[in-house]
């Protein structure tokens, strides 16, 4: 259940990301609104996936580069992983369409950050509170 809260929240970071970003867009499937948010939804699930499966092996390969950069390569390690995305959107014809690298790069930065920051609003409704310490 977590996992899917989880896709539902890279989901709304993504398509955000796609409003205010010029570089990338979301190509759906269809024309009407459903089929829209069904390919966000896809392409957060596609991203999840890519993220825990590709980007645990990167990380774990990187761990020294992690380490010499101070952290600084997750920046090109996350935009690699949303350009993989981009790719798979393109064999099956729908989905993610980043124009660069660099779209990417800030996309990518830009769908941790809301992420990060729809989780940390979202927290207490969804009943994952931080341990209180005396």
């Amino acid at each position: 259940m977590r996992f899917l809260l989880r896709v539902l929240i890279t989901a709304v970071a993504i398509w955000l990301v796609t409003l205010f970003i010029g570089g990338i867009r979301i190509v759906p499937f269809g024309d009407a609104w459903w089929q829209v948010a069904a390919t966000t939804v896809g392409v957060a699930l596609v991203f999840a996936l890519v993220n825990a499966t590709i980007g645990n092996l990167i990380r774990i390969v990187a761990f020294p580069l992690y380490i010499l950069t101070l952290g600084i390569v997750a920046l090109f390690v996350n935009a690699f992983l949303l350009m993989i995305v981009h790719w798979l959107s393109e064999l099956v014809g729908f989905g993610i369409r980043v124009d660069g690298f660099w779209w990417g790069m800030l996309a990518a930065v830009c769908i941790a950050f809301l992420t990060w920051l729809i989780t940390i609003v979202t927290r207490p409704i969804f009943g994952k509170e931080r341990p209180r310490t005396r």
